[in-house]
């Protein structure tokens, strides 16, 4: 119908481009932070550290604004209805073909990883588990919520929008590179390894024309973080 915007059926589904798919993320960034002031005002120590509940807030906040801004930005682009919002973001069925470039995209993390814990450091992330409290509740933000809001931020808007006008390694590396980059503060010698997780995601959306797989690995390899901490 003439004047309804119809949903995308070939990759990419943004129409955003690389430079709203940046500044989006420092948007989401910037978002999570207002969000989450009342629980940093509300929960934090005297020795300024944060409680249970200001950690738990904060987290939430953080994965809100991962949420928020790349849904207001395909809405903003013409998409008409939730679900055209989330199809651009690519929240959509899969093959089960998928599954053997599910499996490809763990080999190729797991050769990466192994080679660079043998050849450069043993990768160290800041346990942030027990800040949550209780273990559903870190189940809940570490293994459910942090990987389907960052994957919509970085996969399905970042990468996405990058693809418009970049090619698919080039955007693959560089939405990859501010994944893991903004995880530095958890620990440096683990970025180069989120990094290359973070690429793969990205291949792997565009091979399977959703991010629901990755979403799935992506819980997998928080489960191990978690498990092994």
């Amino acid at each position: 119908m003439e004047g309804v915007e119809q949903r995308p059926t070939s990759f990419p589904y943004s129409n955003w481009g690389p430079l709203a798919a940046v500044l989006g993320v420092i948007l989401a960034l910037g978002a999570g932070v207002v969000i989450g002031v009342p629980g940093v005002l509300l929960g934090h120590k005297a020795n300024g550290d944060l409680t249970t509940f200001g950690n738990v807030f904060v987290q939430a906040a953080t994965a809100l604004g991962f949420l928020l801004v790349p849904m207001a930005i395909a809405s903003w682009r013409g998409a008409s209805s939730l679900g055209e919002v989330l199809a651009r973001l690519g929240v959509r069925r899969f093959k089960p073909s998928a599954a053997k470039w599910m499996a490809a995209a763990v080999g190729a993390y797991l050769l990466f990883a192994t080679l660079y814990s043998l050849l450069i450091v043993q990768p160290h992330q800041k346990d942030i588990a027990e800040g949550f409290g209780t273990i559903p509740v870190q189940i809940l933000l570490i293994v459910i919520v942090a990987p389907v809001s960052e994957e919509v931020c970085f996969r399905g808007m970042l990468f996405g929008g990058l693809r418009e006008k970049l090619p698919r390694l080039g955007a693959a590396l560089l939405s990859g590179l501010v994944f893991g980059g903004l995880h530095a503060l958890t620990g440096v010698t683990a970025v180069p390894p989120l990094i290359a997780f973070g690429f793969i995601l990205a291949l792997l959306y565009e091979k399977t024309g959703s991010i629901l797989p990755g979403i799935l690995l992506h819980m997998l390899n928080n489960s191990v973080a978690l498990l092994g901490q």
